[in-house]
C-alpha cells in the first residue's frame, strides 16, 4: 500500500486578505501568469481521474487544498470534488485537508467539513496585536476577531483543526504570551511557519525571522511546553513532534527535515504541477495533471533535477556534530532558522541541543497521558 499526498490550489493566488508577509503573493508575482483563477470543472474531473490512475485498492490519498485562499473556489467546488472521488471505482482511503484564513467560513462550510471529515488548518498569528498588524483585509483592517469567531465555530461543530501561526521576527519575542494564548483558547495542535523574505529579496524585511530569534522563541517555548506536559497537559507543536518522530520512530513527517527535497505535487488551478509549494514558478513546472498522471510527472527530468539538485553546506554545517540529522535542512528555510549570515549560530542546532536530551522525559510523560 502507498500513501500519496497532493496539494491543490483551486483558487490559485486569489485571496481576500492582504497579509504583509505572504510568500505565495511573492511567488506568484514572479510568474508570467500571476493567478490562474478558479479551477474549472473539467480540469477537476481530469485531475481526480489521473490521480486515481496511479492508485490501487487499499492505497491512501490525501487531497489538501491551499491558496491564496482556497475557500474562494466556492463550496460547490469541494462538493463536486467529493462526488468525483466517490465515483472512482478503486477502493482508496481518501483524506481531505484545507488551509484557510477563516474569513468566509459559516455554518454551511462547517457542516460540509464535518460531514466529510476535513482536517482544517486555520491561520491565527498567536496574539491580536501581531495578527492585526499583518493579516489585514483589502481595506487594511485587522481580522483577528473574525478568525477567532471561525475558530469557535469549529469548536461548536467539533471539526478537527489545527492552527497555523506565521512566526515573524516580532512574534518570536513573545513565546510566553503565544503559549498562554494557545492554552486559553484550548488549541491542541499548532504549527509555526517561519516568516521568510521574498525569493528575489536583496535584503532582510522587518518581518522575516532570523536564526537567532528562531532559537530564542523555540527554546523558551520548549520549557513552557515541557512544564505543561509534566503537569498533564499536552499541546501538539509540530516541530517538536517532527523531531521526536524522526529520532525515535525513524519517521519523516516534515519535508526537508533531513536536508533533501521531496516532490510535493502542487497542482495549480489550471492543472499545472510543481514539485514544491515554495517553487510554484514557470521554470519548475513539471506538466499538467489533466494530460499526465502523477507517476509520469514524477519521472520527468525536471522533477528528478529538483530532487537531486546539489546542496552546498557551509563550513559551519560541515563541522556540526548534528549534521547527520539535519544536512542543512530545508533550502528555502536556510536563512530564517538555520545558520545566520555571519556563520555564528544555527537556530535549529541550538534548539536540538536542548530538545534531544529531553526526549526520554517527553516519551515518559506522553506515555502517562496515554494511560490516563
Amino acid at each position: 500500500m502507498k500513501h500519496i499526498s497532493v496539494l491543490i490550489k483551486p483558487a490559485s493566488s486569489l485571496c481576500n486578505l492582504r497579509c504583509k508577509y505572504c510568500f505565495y503573493a511573492d511567488v506568484s508575482s514572479l510568474r508570467e501568469v500571476r493567478s490562474y483563477g478558479r479551477m474549472k470543472k473539467e480540469v477537476a474531473e481530469k485531475m481526480i481521474k489521473n490521480i486515481f490512475s496511479d492508485l490501487e485498492n487499499g492505497d491512501e490519498l490525501t487531497l489538501a487544498f491551499q491558496g491564496g485562499e482556497p475557500t474562494l473556489a466556492g463550496l460547490k467546488y469541494y462538493e463536486n470534488i467529493v462526488q468525483l472521488v466517490k465515483q472512482q471505482e478503486k477502493k482508496v482511503y481518501v483524506h481531505y485537508a484545507i488551509q484557510t484564513n477563516g474569513m468566509l467560513i459559516n455554518f454551511a462550510w462547517c457542516k460540509f467539513f464535518k460531514e466529510n471529515n476535513f482536517l482544517v488548518g486555520l491561520s491565527i498569528d498567536g496574539l491580536p496585536l501581531y495578527h492585526n498588524q499583518n493579516r489585514v483585509d483589502v481595506r487594511g483592517k485587522g481580522t483577528f476577531q473574525k478568525v477567532l469567531h471561525t475558530k469557535r465555530l469549529f469548536d461548536k461543530f467539533e471539526i478537527e483543526y489545527n492552527v497555523l501561526c506565521v512566526l515573524t521576527n516580532q512574534l518570536a519575542k513573545e513565546a510566553t504570551k503565544v503559549f498562554h494564548f494557545l492554552k486559553n483558547e484550548s488549541i491542541r495542535f499548532v504549527q509555526f511557519i517561519p516568516c521568510m523574505d521574498d525569493l528575489d529579496a536583496k535584503g532582510n524585511s522587518s518581518y522575516s525571522l532570523t536564526p537567532k530569534n528562531f532559537s530564542i522563541f523555540y527554546r523558551e517555548l520548549l520549557q513552557l511546553w515541557l512544564n505543561d506536559l509534566i503537569s498533564g497537559h499536552y499541546i501538539s507543536i509540530k516541530l517538536f513532534d517532527d523531531v521526536v518522530n524522526l529520532l525515535v520512530n525513524k519517521q519523516i513527517t516534515a519535508c526537508g527535515i533531513l536536508g533533501n527535497c521531496q516532490i510535493q505535487y502542487v497542482i495549480e488551478a489550471d492543472g499545472s504541477v510543481y514539485p514544491c509549494d515554495f517553487y510554484v514558478l514557470d521554470e519548475y513546472r513539471m506538466g499538467y495533471i489533466q494530460e499526465e498522471t502523477l507517476r509520469e510527472l514524477f519521472e520527468k527530468e525536471s522533477a528528478v533535477s529538483f530532487i537531486c539538485a546539489p546542496r552546498k553546506l557551509t563550513d559551519f554545517c560541515q563541522n556540526c556534530e548534528l549534521k547527520r540529522i539535519c544536512q542543512g535542512g530545508c533550502k528555502r528555510m536556510k536563512d530564517v532558522m538555520y545558520v545566520d549570515k555571519e556563520n555564528n549560530i544555527c537556530g535549529y542546532k541550538e534548539l536540538l541541543v536542548e530538545l534531544i536530551p529531553q526526549i526520554p522525559l517527553i516519551l515518559n510523560e506522553m506515555g502517562k497521558l496515554t494511560l490516563c
